[in-house]
């Protein structure tokens, strides 16, 4: 009895520790070509993602930070990425130009 006693908080503590991790999301998969699927990427935009993990995910998009010189044409094939920026630098929105 004593010993089940003494084991009984070192099961708790190790029950309660093996819950705290890391929940991070899996990476998305980088997309080929241009946006085509809109409500996928307005589904990744809603992640507010960095920069960096917008390049990964979609490598063929240009992204226009701001500031950014371009050229003046038109794209209608979604290529080429506006993005609105939060304090962080993080993607919060933006529009295809």
């Amino acid at each position: 009895m004593r010993k089940a006693m003494l084991v009984l908080p070192l099961l708790a503590v190790a029950i309660a520790t093996g819950a705290c991790h890391d929940m991070t999301q899996p990476a998305p998969k980088s997309v080929a070509g241009f946006v085509t699927d809109m409500k996928s990427f307005d589904a990744f935009i809603a992640t507010h993602p960095t920069p960096e993990q917008f390049h990964a995910t979609y490598p063929d998009v240009q992204l226009v930070m701001p500031g950014t010189m371009t050229t003046m044409e038109f794209r209608s094939n979604n290529s080429r990425y506006y993005p609105e920026l939060d304090k962080d630098g993080k993607i919060v929105g933006g529009h295809f130009g």
